[in-house]
């Protein structure tokens, strides 16, 4: 059975990175399966040089090794213009005060600052450049240019200088672009003068500084944009209700919210003084003022018509009372450190005062009774008593709890006898005393 190989552009179309594939993967037992596994995430690519005949790094032997250079944290120390220093001080030495240097060496000849390298090491020290996971070294790899910090369509000053392009004229690539189309590699790239419009001042043209001729249909059209800058940029149609001065979530007036209540009564009004509503426009429950009979709860009639204007205490159409102005009265300062010439008379609280004064002068009375009581008994011991506790409580009951609070002041003022405890504490001791 004759097996056939498959050609580059059928691997390439099947696998999903075309890049991997290269030209001895035709010859591989299955040709499919080796693509797929080379396309796959995270696979570590197999090193370059295994198809070579030479050693490995064998074509750098006759290469001039760089000079290494110290790191510029390292180097803003001062540490290479010391080391230079002290080796030509060394040079100048003769042999005999070199071997003597050797029997009895002098420490410290090179001293710095440990503040400075502290600084150097654990302050401005930067990361050596490393290579990325799964990049794997190879011949002349540090020589290769790095163009991550370049972009396509971006022409700096120093490729205009090497080009020779003076100020907006067009690369010299234009016209081949022209020609044969944009890359295709960059198919979302602005090309001036190719799917975009040239610079301000430039023409089109093959004279010196020209931008040569776009490429457009039979219609005049351009084949690959707007080239010409004439088509009119796309409108969003839903950019019209947008709002770009107020900001989201902000408060709505209150004159917009009055407004919304008016128009409802208004709306009202014209239901009420309108004409009559057909069966119909009551069945959808379409008018403002009716509502359907399904929405009712079971055994409540349904009205003929419900008024939705506030009403207020009183009955009438009149809004609710919103705020009231209160009674400027004149008060003495007196020995208050942040008194008031002025104070406001609050509505109720007159009633409370009222109260207050009744409830104060009855619990006065009744104590003034108690007292008399007391004095005619004879007592001479004074007991005092709240007033909220007098409240409600007849002579006789009044009579019967000052005796009580006598009583119980009477004992509380009988000294504590101590006289067991110290004999107790004495016979302790004794018996220690004496074992």
């Amino acid at each position: 059975m004759i097996v056939l190989k498959p050609q580059v552009a059928d691997l390439k179309r099947l696998c999903s990175c075309p890049e991997v594939v290269e030209v001895w993967d035709t010859t591989a037992a299955d040709p499919r399966l080796l693509v797929f596994l080379k396309a796959y995430r995270n696979t570590v690519p197999v090193p370059r040089h295994w198809s070579q005949k030479r050693k490995y790094l064998q074509g750098k032997r006759g290469l001039e090794k760089a000079v290494f250079q110290l790191p510029d944290f390292i180097a803003a120390t001062g540490i290479e213009k010391i080391r230079q220093a002290y080796q030509e001080k060394e040079t100048e030495k003769k042999l005999k005060q070199k071997q003597k240097d050797k029997l009895a060496p002098k420490m410290g000849k090179m001293d710095i600052d440990y503040q400075v390298l502290h600084d150097a090491f654990f302050r401005f020290q930067t990361k050596p450049i490393l290579s990325a996971a799964g990049d794997l070294y190879y011949e002349g790899k540090e020589y290769e240019i790095k163009m991550k910090e370049k972009k396509p369509g971006q022409i700096s000053e120093e490729l205009r200088e090497a080009l020779g392009m003076p100020k907006d004229a067009p690369p010299p690539w234009l016209i081949n672009m022209q020609r044969y189309g944009p890359p295709p590699s960059y198919p979302n790239l602005k090309i001036p003068g190719l799917n975009a419009p040239i610079p301000a001042g430039a023409s089109f043209g093959y004279h010196p500084g020209g931008w040569g001729k776009p490429p457009v249909d039979e219609y005049g059209k351009p084949l690959y944009g707007d080239v010409f800058g004439l088509q009119a940029a796309y409108e969003n149609p839903f950019e019209e209700n947008i709002d770009r001065h107020s900001r989201w979530g902000d408060l709505e007036e209150e004159e917009e919210e009055e407004e919304s209540e008016d128009e409802v009564d208004d709306e009202a009004e014209d239901g009420e003084d309108g004409e009559e509503l057909t069966e119909e426009q009551i069945a959808d429950g379409t008018a403002s003022g009716f509502t359907s009979m399904a929405s009712l709860p079971s055994g409540v009639e349904t009205p003929d018509v419900i008024d939705l204007r506030k009403k207020s205490g009183t009955g009438g159409d009149e809004t609710p009372q919103l705020y009231q102005v209160l009674q400027e009265q004149e008060a003495s300062v007196g020995g208050a450190v942040m008194g008031s010439a002025h104070t406001y008379a609050l509505p109720g609280a007159d009633d409370k005062k009222k109260k207050k004064d009744g409830v104060s002068t009855a619990a006065a009375a009744a104590a003034k009774k108690a007292e008399a009581y007391m004095v005619g008994k004879g007592a001479d011991m004074e007991v005092t008593l709240r007033p909220e506790e007098l409240e409600g409580l007849d002579e006789a009951a009044i009579a019967a709890k000052y005796e009580q609070r006598m009583l119980e002041e009477r004992d509380m003022s009988i000294p504590e006898d101590f006289s067991g405890m110290v004999a107790e504490k004495a016979k302790q001791a004794k018996r220690k005393r004496y074992g």
